[in-house]
């Protein structure tokens, strides 16, 4: 197999393959052979035929089923040779293909190549979680404005699940310090992303693009209609949501490209689970000071 790689520009590629000998005949012969067993010939029992008529009969089906098994094949051999990060299912175009020979031209879109420096020991500055007398009195009065009652006590507290007013403001307490962690937890992550996509710019391959866009117009729509808004009125707006939901997708997108460069890094698997992986890993590494 020859492989021919062309940098069109920072995340697509050209790739020229060509395969010659064995192993365009072996499959056009592997082909052939399931194709006889199954064949109706008139005069012939199935696996009887000789090849001459079944190359009559069946030669451009034939034809187009190596196509189908053969492309694929080369085609991944090809980019694994070439150790290419392809991000999208490839054109294919100008495909050739005799009894011993195939060539294609694939135009693949790749991962940008991003080098991301400085993303250990990054200042994480955290708050230490508190949860003052005064926040669990704001609770305490929301709970009773809600339930429309008149002071809050052992029984109400009851009618609540709680055996007694003390442990359901222990419980509240513990709501409030859990909301204010993951608010915490949410920022300190926030601000260590901040820092990594400051001053990193690159191409972002459009597919990822296009397909982060897709999935966050889909989810915006469904929220809309969950709220009741009819299809119609939903429709009418899609243009307006597609513009504003458009820079949060690229700004994903670009993320999630930068945390897959820093998972290669540090040969962290870059799998379903990897945002989550190289966020622990970054936080692991930072360097962590309470704020005064």
């Amino acid at each position: 197999m020859k492989t021919e790689v062309k940098k069109l520009d920072s995340t697509k590629r050209e790739i020229n393959v060509a395969v010659t000998g064995d192993l365009v005949k072996n499959k056009f012969e592997d082909v052939f052979a399931k194709v006889a067993k199954e064949a109706k010939v008139p005069g012939f029992r199935p696996g009887k035929a000789p090849r001459e008529l079944l190359e009559k009969h069946y030669g451009a089906s034939v034809h187009e089923q190596v196509l189908k098994e053969l492309v694929p094949d080369v085609y991944n051999q090809a980019i694994e040779a070439e150790k290419l990060d392809v991000i999208e299912l490839p054109q294919i175009s100008e495909v050739k293909l005799d009894r011993s020979n195939l060539s294609f031209k694939a135009i693949v879109e790749v991962s940008p190549e991003i080098q991301v420096k400085n993303y250990k020991n990054q200042k994480v500055i955290f708050k230490r979680i508190t949860v003052t007398p005064d926040e669990i009195k704001r609770q305490l009065d929301s709970v009773k404005e809600s339930r429309k009652a008149e002071v809050i006590d052992d029984k109400f507290s009851r009618s609540l699940g709680y055996p007694d007013q003390a442990e359901m403001e222990r419980a509240l307490e513990r709501q409030i310090f859990l909301t204010k962690e993951n608010q915490e937890r949410s920022r300190i992550e926030n601000e260590l992303i901040e820092n990594l996509v400051k001053g990193l710019e690159f191409k972002l391959p459009q597919s990822l693009v296009e397909r982060q866009t897709q999935d966050m117009l889909r989810q915006t729509k469904l929220d809309l209609a969950m709220k009741g808004l009819p299809r119609d009125k939903i429709e009418e707006q899609e243009k307006m949501i597609l513009e504003g939901i458009a820079p949060e997708a690229k700004k994903q997108v670009k993320v999630y490209l930068i945390l897959a460069a820093i998972a290669k890094q540090e040969n962290i698997p870059v799998d379903d689970h990897m945002p989550r992986k190289v966020m622990e890993f970054l936080l692991r590494e930072a360097d962590w000071k309470e704020a005064s």
